[in-house]
């Protein structure tokens, strides 16, 4: 028990789990860690976000009102947030991704009950969140040129970039008022079988960052997978679905989609370049070039014009041709 947290036991033992066997479970890009709790034949699951690196808090009030709106976030059981720590129902273990992997002939009907929950979400009144603004669309297109590009060594036009982000997403932010509830994180790896197949209630996790913006953000995410290959086909047809489901999107879904998608992945970029050079986590490298080809497909839109361009100036074709085709 010794590579236990400090105030693990204390925290399950008044949660009512302290004869429960705890087991350590992979954790993700952040600082949290997680923990399956057992006894006689029942679990829950323990997550441990401790202060400063992070706050529980911004998940616990995400999932109280996924859960009073009828979706599918995990119980909480108990919560002692100044300290990290939170207690919560447990969803076993068939997230969509490794069922996928062992489903494969089940792809599109997993895709197709991923969609219908999000368009459920998407149907809902906002929820009590902070706006998706311009400022953390910079903030978070910035992380391209602060880290993957000195990464690649090259000096690049970042005032050029951040004004050609500030052109293609202001008709984006027109157009996303009254705005849905954005997870941002809403792909393969965060969704949950509930039932052990395709069809199954989308049990939700990794949702502690949402935010008010765009509904075709989270298609963005589940689409165009860092982490997974989504075929072209299966993606046309799952945004047909979509537009079919919720009714009412205008001509310029399709441009907005391209353009949060472009925003996306630039992001995605960055960040796994700094999880390598700052965390120390070289594994997401791997996942640049399916990144970087997605992004290519999305500046390939006219909506994206001003960014292409920056891209075409700045970003040599050589390497370009690397790190979306070859490699990172």
């Amino acid at each position: 028990m010794s590579e236990l947290p400090d105030g693990l036991a204390a925290f399950v033992e008044s949660a009512g789990w302290g004869e429960a066997e705890v087991a350590p479970l992979p954790g993700d890009a952040s600082f949290r860690r997680y923990f399956r709790l057992a006894r006689e034949g029942e679990s829950a699951m323990l997550m441990h976000a401790p202060p400063p690196h992070e706050d529980p808090a911004p998940f616990l009030h995400v999932a109280h009102w996924l859960n009073d709106n009828g979706m599918r976030a995990p119980a909480i059981l108990a919560s002692e947030p100044q300290a990290g720590w939170v207690l919560t129902e447990d969803f076993g273990n068939d997230r969509m991704r490794d069922w996928l992997d062992d489903n494969p002939g089940e792809e599109r009907a997993a895709y197709e009950a991923a969609v219908d929950a999000l368009a459920a979400l998407h149907r809902l009144p906002p929820g009590p969140f902070a706006p998706y603004d311009m400022a953390v669309y910079a903030r978070e297109t910035a992380l391209l040129t602060e880290w993957w590009c000195p990464a690649q060594g090259l000096e690049v036009d970042d005032a050029g970039y951040a004004a050609a982000w500030a052109e293609v997403m202001a008709p984006v932010l027109a157009r996303q008022t009254p705005g849905v509830t954005v997870l941002r994180d809403y792909h393969a790896e965060n969704i949950m079988l509930l039932g052990g197949k395709a069809g199954a209630p989308q049990g939700l996790i990794d949702f502690q960052d949402a935010l008010v913006g765009h509904p075709a953000y989270d298609l963005v995410s589940l689409l165009q997978d860092a982490r997974r290959d989504v075929s072209v086909d299966l993606e046309t047809a799952m945004l047909v679905q979509y537009v079919g489901a919720v009714g009412g999107i205008g001509d310029d879904f399709l441009a907005d989609y391209a353009t949060l998608g472009a925003q996306r992945n630039a992001k995605i970029v960055g960040i796994f370049t700094r999880l390598d050079r700052r965390d120390s986590k070289p594994k997401y490298l791997a996942m640049i070039p399916r990144v970087w080809a997605a992004l290519e497909r999305d500046l390939a839109h006219p909506a994206l014009e001003p960014v292409a361009r920056w891209f075409e100036a700045n970003i040599p074709d050589a390497l370009r041709l690397k790190h979306g085709a070859f490699g990172g």
